[in-house]
């Protein structure tokens, strides 16, 4: 088949900032890496003023844009809404574009509520020839699906305890300005849901065990920041003013909790880790061995045999970079390694390719509302005093 009989995958994306820059990297890309069964078009990027959307678009790569994500998911020549905005808009933006018969690929967390994401999970079942999938890259990374790889696979036996941690530091001055992400009405939660649900949805995908309790607690350091007065970084919300306004989320989360086997899992999530820049990391200890990872050393997995002898044992590092590696076969020679925005190439990949034979992109708004029970049972947990809290199993979704 010829590039030109290649069915074309259009593409609106709602959104254009952080997120909306790495979504668009990865569907500029995806089909020059890969032979993929449907050509992504980058038709149409949305936001709310037109002439920064504009500019994002010439910049980014869009045909064109708008200010109106209404009008654009009822246009036929949309197939797929990808959506990159702040959580509080998520609902409304992926049923509506399930209804009008689109598939949607949506950025984490699946929503602000257990009840948006309710809502988003049984449009998804109600659709069931469209794609709905959240979009939890991690899992993406190469050596993240090497673990679960090799979990599966029986190398380390039966899991029994897990840990993780996503930790930043971008948050640690006390006079860095309100952002979007300190405001609970827009971001749902803090850390917790910001990164916190990273590292949930990585160990539930390493282990294919989800949890079934926890038990946390959830601290602000800082209750005020400035307010911006000019426009930031892709995190960051630029220069600070002299009026201050409330956090109302949270700056650091820590808590327990069990899998489904009855193993132990422990979780820390902070955007308050002086010197730590990215490192969503964690390590999972079997009766026959254990498994480490750090997303600052991305292209590294740890594996310990247990069955060595002592006098010759030791973490082994496996560069993750070989072609018969998860997703590695596309890209370059071994020892060569791959960066943070190849995770959304994969994705794109996976999404394209899911779509073209009626399978199932994974995660699942099914599985991104599980992850949202287990946010609000952090949450609940915290409110009640660390009390321990059960984390419903939608069957089905």
């Amino acid at each position: 088949m010829t590039s030109a009989e290649v069915p074309a995958l259009r593409v609106a994306m709602i959104g254009y900032a952080f997120m909306g820059a790495a979504h668009s990297q990865a569907w500029r890309t995806a089909g020059h890496v890969v032979d993929l069964p449907m050509r992504p078009e980058m038709t149409v990027v949305v936001g709310r003023q037109s002439g920064a959307v504009a500019d994002a678009a010439r910049r980014l790569g869009w045909q064109e844009s708008d200010v109106d994500w209404r009008r654009v998911i009822e246009r036929p020549d949309i197939d797929l809404v990808d959506i990159c905005t702040p959580g509080d808009t998520h609902a409304e933006i992926a049923i509506a574009a399930l209804a009008a018969g689109k598939h949607v690929m949506c950025e984490k967390p699946l929503a602000n509520t257990v009840a948006e994401a309710q809502a988003m999970a049984s449009a998804a079942l109600a659709a069931p020839d469209l794609q709905a999938m959240v979009g939890f890259t991690y899992r993406r990374t190469p050596a993240v699906a090497l673990a679960r790889k090799m979990v599966a696979e029986g190398t380390i036996g039966t899991v029994r305890q897990v840990r993780a941690q996503y930790l930043q530091d971008w948050l640690s001055d006390e006079n860095s300005p309100l952002t979007w992400r300190m405001d609970k009405e827009k971001a749902g939660s803090g850390a917790l849901g910001d990164i916190g649900a990273h590292i949930i949805d990585a160990i539930e995908f390493v282990t294919g065990q989800r949890l079934t309790g926890v038990s946390g607690r959830l601290e602000t350091f800082v209750k005020e920041r400035p307010v911006a007065a000019g426009s930031g970084g892709a995190i960051s919300g630029g220069v600070a003013g002299s009026e201050f306004g409330p956090v109302t989320v949270d700056d650091a989360a820590v808590f327990f909790g069990t899998l489904e086997s009855g193993a132990l899992a422990a979780f820390e999530a902070s955007r308050f880790a002086l010197g730590r820049k990215n490192a969503m990391r964690f390590e999972i200890n079997g009766n026959k061995g254990s498994l480490a990872f750090d997303f600052e050393s991305m292209n590294v997995l740890e594996h310990y045999d247990g069955r060595v002898p002592a006098e010759a044992a030791g973490f082994a590092r496996i560069l993750v970079t070989e072609p018969t590696h998860p997703y590695l076969s596309a890209w370059w020679p071994p020892g060569h390694g791959l960066g943070y925005e190849h995770g959304f190439t994969h994705q794109v990949i996976d999404v394209v390719n899911a779509i073209a034979a009626g399978g199932v992109a994974r995660p699942t708004f099914g599985d991104g509302l599980h992850v949202q029970r287990a946010l609000a049972a952090v949450e609940a947990s915290s409110a009640a005093n660390s009390s321990w809290q059960a984390i419903p199993n939608d069957e089905g979704h």
